[in-house]
């Protein structure tokens, strides 16, 4: 990193998982940031008191542009990894509002501020089409809503694509990336991939399920998202991935590492897809959310390889093993006192 004192990054969603990391990385580094955050978000506790605390609304306009005024002479360059993520594939009003709309007034912003450099938009590796078993999926240069699944990844395919059309035809100088799963230590919120590292640590999930997932270091990504915003080029989009790992890999690693109790068994996908859709029905009857759904099953059974060699070449970028990043987080998690010692 070679900005100077000039330059102010502006960083959406800094309170999350991954905007702490890039925010504590990018401090680390010497660099000014201005975290924009949600007004009464109790996770203001996660970011350093050495950031800028800026509180407000993505969805209004008005916030986002006073996000944007600096001093005369400063220099931004916007990091917007802020976005309304679920598992749920059903359409919400709320998820296009943010995730969309959002990302449209932080594009504006970048465009009626003259002292913005550089826009980077972390999307997801979810707004790229998947490709057949036996391939790796690529970087696309178009997004199509229609051929993504799920409409969390349908909002980030619709924002991807506003702001390639921003750069082709508006001069907007802004750069993509798309990270696979997340995990590693310092996950306080809990994100589902944490969530099933505390059940397999505890030995609370006696059955599991095959399919594999494409999970990187949070530290890496963070690394990565930063590269990008200092040299990615304009209009270009990268996949920011690992190596895939199936979930009985993972079970197999933790077992190892820890001493702990894995699953006894693995659900064939097929079997576990029944089952899901049975514990669906039974949760529309009863009101309460199912344990499984076929969404989840379908995320373990979907083409989890990705090409990431792009951003390899281009933006440095490195990926430490699968095992050490479950090493790391396990240990943080017993620090925490969110597993237990081995039996």
């Amino acid at each position: 990193m070679n900005k100077d004192d000039n330059t102010l990054y502006l960083l959406t969603g800094a309170a999350g998982f991954l905007g702490s990391n890039i925010c504590r990385q990018l401090i680390e580094r010497g660099a000014r940031v201005r975290a924009f955050i949600l007004k009464g978000d109790p996770a203001i506790r996660f970011v350093l008191e050495e950031a800028e605390l800026f509180a407000g609304n993505l969805c209004n306009a008005e916030d986002v542009n006073r996000f944007f005024d600096v001093p005369e002479g400063t220099r931004t360059i916007c990091i917007h990894c802020a976005s309304m993520v679920t598992v749920n594939p059903d359409f919400s009003q709320k998820l296009i509002d943010v995730n969309v709309g959002g990302t449209e007034n932080i594009i504006n912003a970048c465009l009626s501020h003259k002292s913005n450099d550089k826009l980077l938009y972390i999307s997801s590796t979810g707004a790229i089409p998947e490709t057949p078993k036996g391939t790796k999926i690529r970087e696309i240069r178009q997004f199509d809503q229609d051929k993504v699944v799920g409409w969390y990844s349908k909002s980030k395919a619709i924002a991807t694509q506003k702001v390639l059309d921003s750069v082709r035809t508006k001069g907007l100088n802004a750069c993509v990336v798309h990270p696979t799963g997340i995990m590693g230590p310092g996950d306080f919120a809990v994100g589902m991939t944490t969530g099933a590292i505390i059940q397999i640590c505890n030995g609370e999930l006696p059955v599991g399920m095959a399919g594999s997932f494409n999970l990187v270091d949070v530290r890496d990504l963070a690394d990565g998202c930063i590269a990008a915003a200092d040299k990615g080029r304009t209009g270009e989009c990268y996949i920011l991935g690992n190596e895939e790992i199936t979930f009985k890999e993972m079970c197999r690693i933790l077992q190892k590492d820890l001493g702990c109790k894995g699953p006894r068994f693995f659900l064939p996908l097929g079997i576990a897809k029944l089952i899901a859709g049975q514990m669906e029905k039974k949760a529309k009857k009863s009101g309460k959310k199912p344990i499984m759904t076929t969404f989840s099953v379908y995320n373990l059974e979907r083409n989890n390889a990705f090409d990431y060699s792009k951003a390899q070449n281009e933006l440095g970028y490195v990926t430490r093993p699968c095992a050490e990043t479950l090493h790391d987080e396990a240990k943080w998690l017993r620090e925490e006192g969110k597993i237990g010692n081995a039996s």
